[in-house]
């Protein structure tokens, strides 16, 4: 599946939870009209990864009055999805750990470091961070 979008996506959201499911199924919705169908793996696994980045922005990248913004492109045989904050203080672990037993969070980059061909965290002009991920089509 080789699939162009005629250009990326690109949206701001309220730093809110509502915000971050409703980034999640936009995310679903352009994968599709891009020819991404719903139900393929590379889809689900894009919404999973979007729903933990977006949580994590809301969540850990939270700055009175400021968005986060999700990004969505399709380069040739990849979903690359890119969440940015504006908090660039706190980055994510390059290697997450697993919580301790018992603990109810902690597993979200888990999920996105079993779910992306490969991430990483860069920075944001003029302030803040992005958390990237691709998915191999």
């Amino acid at each position: 599946m080789d699939v162009r979008p005629p250009r990326p996506f690109r949206m701001l959201f309220t730093s809110s939870r509502r915000s971050a499911r409703l980034a999640r199924r936009l995310t679903a919705e352009r994968l599709d009209a891009w020819g991404v169908p719903y139900d393929s793996e590379p889809a689900r696994s894009a919404e999973l990864i979007v729903a933990e980045l977006a949580a994590n922005a809301v969540r850990h990248g939270f700055v009175t009055g400021r968005d986060f913004e999700l990004r969505l492109d399709t380069p040739p045989g990849l979903v690359r999805v890119e969440v940015s904050d504006a908090l660039g203080e706190r980055l994510p672990p390059q290697h997450p750990s697993i919580p301790p037993a018992g603990a109810e969070s902690g597993y979200g980059l888990l999920l996105v470091d079993a779910l992306a061909s490969r991430w990483g965290v860069t920075p944001r002009a003029p302030v803040g961070k992005t958390v990237w991920a691709e998915l191999k089509l």
